[in-house]
């Protein structure tokens, strides 16, 4: 299959007719993929023409407490950014998922604060999403919302832009992904939330941007042909290991490979330190290890010694690193290294180091004979959730 060839991998899958890929369920995820450093700029200039206007916004809600919320891949939006918002805006930032603000919010939220919560979504349809709306607006009318999404026609923006509580930003229709696996949608709302914490000074960003572009172009095609060759090894379970920002990559690439294998890669993911913690019971012979290694100096050297006790007990059919450095100690630790250039601090590497997690998903769909843009044969799962009962 030309898919499966070394060389070329997604670029394979990019060129063939129109009719193979609709016939193989190829017609869009391979190219959501693909576009993805190509559309982070114009993410930027969207939240460039927004900002004076967020900021007066943000000036409003005067946040002390700002929760960052989506459901699935849109959770993990979050935790890819909830460290970098708390240190740009000197307050408390964090990720808590829709589906446990729908059933927990009495707890979550406490009297005397002032709350910002942050709604991350591709279509802007998904039931919890829009009944936590619903709810928050009804029961907690001083919370101010901003709703950042990739559907101009979806709920969260029909419905609720325009109050004076809530401020709306949508990206362009091209990330607003068809296939049923968040990939563009994904790294382009890590984008706009990284824009988000440099609102104030959103040109010192700019450089920063500007770098995870060419990182992103550069790893296209190595983390390409990498995850074709181990799709090709037929693995049965992969551990995805992260840090900081890099856990939730670690919980995103874990997904994706999940998702578009049907189940049939199970998957787990965990934090360097937290694997010891009972999980690493479940990492044998047959389990792909996947480490995305920090370029802070302290978190580094946990995880190096996290690798050597892998090595050492034998655990992992494969240990494959995804890194900003070229460490001395990896070349004996790891069986493949991807290197990602240029180098940028753990905080900003999500939108490029997730690629090589939503290409392994890609080729290891493939390789089980399943439709990446919809890889749910028995109907499991769907691009947006399926409505359910919501209790008021």
């Amino acid at each position: 299959m030309n898919e499966m060839n070394e060389t070329g991998a997604l670029a394979g899958l990019l060129v063939l007719p129109e009719e193979e890929k609709l016939r193989r369920g190829l017609r869009h995820t391979p190219h959501e993929i693909h576009q993805q450093p190509a559309t982070w700029e114009n993410t930027y200039h969207r939240i460039a023409q927004a900002q004076n206007a967020l900021r007066a916004f943000l000036t409003q809600a005067a946040p002390d407490a700002v929760f960052l919320n989506g459901a699935g891949t849109s959770d993990y939006v979050g935790k890819a950014l909830a460290a970098l918002l708390r240190q740009h805006w000197r307050c408390e930032v964090q990720a808590i998922a829709s589906t446990d603000l729908l059933t927990e919010m009495d707890e979550l939220v406490l009297p005397q604060r002032s709350y910002l919560w942050v709604s991350f979504s591709r279509s802007g349809d998904s039931p919890e999403g829009v009944a936590v709306m619903e709810a928050a607006l009804r029961r907690f009318p001083h919370i101010h919302h901003l709703v950042i999404s990739c559907n101009q026609q979806g709920r969260l923006v029909r419905e609720f832009a325009g109050r004076q509580n809530v401020f709306c930003v949508t990206l362009d229709d091209a990330v607003n992904d068809r296939g049923l696996a968040m990939t563009s949608s994904f790294t382009n709302l890590v984008i706009a939330g990284q824009c988000l914490a440099h609102v104030y000074a959103l040109a010192d960003y700019e450089a920063t941007l500007q770098q995870l572009i060419a990182a992103g172009q550069a790893a296209l095609n190595p983390a390409a042909k990498l995850a074709a060759q181990l799709a090709r090894t037929n693995f049965r379970q992969a551990c995805f290991l992260g840090s900081g920002s890099l856990n939730a990559i670690a919980h995103e690439a874990a997904l994706k490979l999940l998702e578009l294998t049907a189940g049939r890669v199970s998957t787990r993911s965990e934090s360097f330190l937290g694997i010891r913690h009972g999980p690493l019971s479940a990492v044998n012979a047959e389990t792909l290890v996947v480490a995305f290694l920090s370029s802070a100096p302290q978190r580094q050297s946990y995880e190096l010694d996290l690798l050597a006790e892998l090595q050492r007990k034998k655990l992992g059919q494969k240990r494959i690193v995804v890194t900003t450095q070229t460490e001395p100690a990896l070349a004996a630790l790891a069986d493949e290294i991807l290197l990602l250039q240029p180098a940028l601090p753990d905080a900003y590497r999500p939108p490029v180091d997730v690629l090589f997690g939503q290409l392994l998903g890609l080729f290891a769909s493939l390789q089980h004979s399943l439709q990446p843009d919809t890889p749910s044969p028995n109907g499991a799962i769907s691009r947006v959730v399926n409505e359910f009962k919501i209790y008021a």
